[in-house]
């Protein structure tokens, strides 16, 4: 992949990892209980922010050793493949405490040249 190919990557993991942030104010973590469109959803963005993180070139997960990358694939695998034992605590826990800081961390990533 080119260094285009990982700007684009990461411009994918971010848009959806705001969008699952956004998609989260002003709810509970109860709505992932009973609201089955909004943990779709939700799930959906995790999947996709994962599946951007795997097309990341190596060399460029190398310079930005502070994004845990692996564990954004796995849950990805997860999310996929593991759909119906989903922890919607973990979720809720996710979007709440770690996307927030991983998108700031995107956004900057967009900003270098």
């Amino acid at each position: 992949m080119s260094k285009r190919d990982d700007s684009t990557s990461i411009l994918q993991m971010f848009d959806h990892a705001r969008e699952a942030v956004e998609l989260a104010r002003g709810r509970s973590r109860d709505d992932l209980d009973s609201n089955r469109v909004y943990f779709l959803a939700t799930t959906r963005l995790l999947e996709i922010v994962g599946e951007a993180a795997g097309r990341v070139t190596e060399a460029f997960r190398m310079r930005h050793p502070d994004v845990p990358w692996s564990q954004i694939v796995g849950l990805r695998n997860r999310i996929s493949h593991g759909y119906d034992e989903i922890d919607r605590d973990r979720v809720w826990e996710i979007v709440q405490a770690d996307l927030p800081p991983l998108a700031a961390q995107l956004e900057q990533m967009l900003k270098q040249p």
